[in-house]
């Protein structure tokens, strides 16, 4: 994949801090993977893939379940649908493109809205009108997977293998439905492979490269497979204009244009990061000043334990990966 570059011992407050989060929200499993200038600049795998101890020992090919970081693969392919004009706009309404709902329910509500979270929708009705506030949920997720799968006649997954998995050779990624040794299950039970089920497996190495594909704008070696623009549009903020703590979004990807109360990234990060998080702990952070992707994973499944806020954990993991790069000019 890339050329290995220093020693983790460089980075010894991250990999304490990796150590110390695992502990905090009982995870039997854990990872870590810095891109720097094309390099790997740190690896670092700890634990097993489930409670005994008897388990496989994590290493570069376990594949853990990344969550909610799903969404940036399905934003992706609404970015290709719109750039392909399959989507007229941004701005276009749900209503043209989703008929399972009611179309007075639906409103205004624009595929904007379902990207950004600001739709408003919920499994009760109508929780504010589109583009006036934000709340995070799946229902704007499971309308763009159904609108996507109508467009080009093929599921979710399929389009993202067509896309990305079978062309770039990400060989440790995608929806699995039984377990496997590679595999850090989570004991759950997953009912179809159209992609609204949270059972994406990824390895840390290819969700690395996830974060690389997107900062280098789908080039990779030369090859443009993907057109540039579909990671332009996929990366920048298209959030409508909301209240200042709120975050804002690409296409599902949280992007830094200031220091939000309410985003994930952290307040250190410079403007033009983004980032995706997993709610099993999860995540990967692309700095563009830096010429940089960070992956953190976990197989987190339980509650968050009392005292620990997941917000503020993830905005200091990326605080820490910044200002250590930065220390140490690597």
């Amino acid at each position: 994949m890339f050329k290995k570059e220093m020693n983790n011992v460089e980075l010894i407050e991250l990999t304490e801090y990796l150590h110390l989060t695992k502990r905090i929200i009982s995870a039997t499993a854990a990872a870590s993977i810095i891109i720097k200038n094309d390099k790997v600049v740190y690896e670092w795998y700890s634990g097993f893939h489930n409670k005994l101890m008897s388990s496989r020992k994590v290493d570069e090919e376990s594949q853990f379940n990344v969550g909610s970081i799903r969404k940036t693969y399905l934003g992706l392919v609404v970015s290709k649908a719109i750039y392909e004009g399959k989507i007229t706009s941004l701005d276009a309404r749900v209503s043209d493109y989703f008929y399972e709902l009611d179309k007075d329910l639906l409103g205004n509500t624009t595929i904007r809205n379902l990207l950004t979270h600001t739709h408003g929708l919920s499994d009760k009705g109508r929780l504010f009108l589109p583009g006036t506030n934000w709340n995070y949920n799946n229902i704007g997720v499971n309308i763009l997977i159904s609108i996507v799968k109508d467009l080009y006649g093929k599921s979710f997954p399929t389009l993202i293998d067509e896309l990305v998995f079978s062309p770039y050779g990400f060989n440790e990624s995608g929806w699995r439905m039984q377990e496997e040794d590679k595999l850090i299950w989570l004991n759950d039970s997953y009912h179809n492979g159209n992609g609204s089920d949270s059972n994406l497996f990824v390895s840390t190495r290819d969700l690395a490269q996830w974060g690389y594909l997107h900062l280098n704008k789908g080039c990779i070696k030369g090859q443009q497979i993907i057109p540039q623009e579909v990671f332009e549009q996929a990366t920048s903020i298209i959030s409508p204009s909301i209240h200042e703590n709120l975050p804002r979004n690409g296409y599902y990807w949280f992007v830094q244009d200031m220091a939000r109360q309410k985003s994930e990234i952290g307040d250190l990060l410079p403007k033009d990061t983004f980032q995706s998080l997993g709610i099993t702990g999860c995540v990967c952070l692309i700095i563009p000043t830096i010429n940089t992707v960070a992956v953190r994973m976990y197989n987190q499944t339980g509650p968050n334990p009392v005292g620990y806020n997941y917000l503020k954990d993830i905005k200091y993991f990326g605080d820490l990966v910044y200002t250590n790069l930065k220390k140490l000019e690597i």
